[in-house]
């Protein structure tokens, strides 16, 4: 009997993830190329491929599921899905789950990493120095204790960066749909208007979805305090960067990291590559070597368990209706 096909939608995944999934009996494909919506129909088309350990965010949509012949399982090597419609996953009887919590720490580290670099104005410094400029005594900047941290999203990336912000002595406020109490020591804000009005370090850590797509805009800049920060470990999209970068050069806002764009690899002519007030990385904030074990690990276990009849991860099950009829 062939052994089931596990297809990873990338060069690679960590050595501990092959091992659990070969000892857990399926042999591995990779996708070293370019992973678009033809490839995947025409690998999964063939009916050999029970599982996808989806990296990256190639997309899965109803044309790739409805070619899935054999296809059980979409486990994703992170949390963010908004390249799969779960809608047709759900109409296959395709599982979908995800690693939530496993990049939470790095992402959390990452965003931290890039508030601090942007209230001690260490682009600027970095670059005046190198260009032979020294200190300017007669220029001061706050302290990053004294400064208001917006946390707009509340999952496990949102919780893990509030309490790092907390941790180095920011006040910290919360503006989430779920419905949660204030956590210790934090201001929880439902009106999203007044929550913006209220932060001096914006930072996104909200899913992809229609309702947040765009949700950033000039409307929403409009309202911050003047000479604010915005930090972006979200997804692109839920910017709206012609207005971003509108903002960041009236001097609406003072500053803005991003990890993540509306388009990736963004083009090199991207308006904000030409700010000075802007920290950029591309979309590195979850690939630290320990987030990466973490994902592979409970991605494999995912597919492993649910090809075996069991569910390793339940909270991370997007769809879990499909099980009570899938045959696995």
């Amino acid at each position: 009997m062939a052994k089931p096909v596990v297809l990873v939608t990338a060069a690679t995944v960590s050595d501990l993830a092959q091992k659990l999934l070969r000892e857990g009996g399926a042999d591995i494909e990779f996708m070293p190329g370019t992973v678009d919506e033809d490839a995947l129909v025409a690998v999964l088309s063939r009916g050999t491929v029970a599982a996808v350990l989806l990296r990256g965010s190639p997309p899965l949509t109803e044309r790739v599921f409805a070619a899935a012949r054999g296809l059980k399982i979409v486990a994703k090597h992170g949390a963010g899905v908004d390249s799969v419609d779960l809608a047709a996953a759900t109409k296959h009887g395709i599982a979908v789950m995800v690693a939530g919590g496993a990049n939470a720490d790095a992402v959390a580290e990452h965003a931290l990493t890039m508030m601090l670099c942007l209230a001690r104005e260490m682009p600027r410094f970095d670059r005046e120095t190198r260009r032979g400029a020294w200190r300017d005594l007669k220029h001061f900047i706050r302290e990053f204790h004294t400064l208001t941290v917006g946390i707009l999203g509340y999952g496990q990336i949102g919780k893990r960066t509030a309490r790092l912000a907390q941790a180095c002595g920011a006040q910290v406020v919360i503006h989430t749909r779920s419905g949660i109490t204030s956590p210790t020591g934090m201001t929880l804000e439902p009106d999203l208007n007044r929550f913006l009005e209220t932060v001096d370090i914006l930072s996104l850590h909200c899913p992809l979805t229609a309702k947040t797509r765009g949700m950033i805009g000039a409307a929403q800049f409009a309202r911050m305090k003047p000479g604010a920060f915005l930090v972006n470990t979200a997804r692109g999209p839920v910017i709206d960067e012609p207005a971003l970068v509108d903002a960041l050069k009236n001097g609406k806002l003072a500053g803005a990291g991003l990890d993540t764009f509306a388009t990736e690899p963004p083009d090199a002519a991207n308006p904000l590559f030409a700010l000075p007030n802007v920290l950029v990385t591309p979309h590195i904030a979850a690939a630290t070597t320990d987030a990466m074990v973490r994902m592979g690990t409970i991605a494999a276990s995912n597919i492993v368990s649910y090809l075996c009849g069991k569910v390793y991860d339940p909270p991370n099950f997007l769809n879990p209706e499909v099980f009570k009829s899938a045959s696995v």
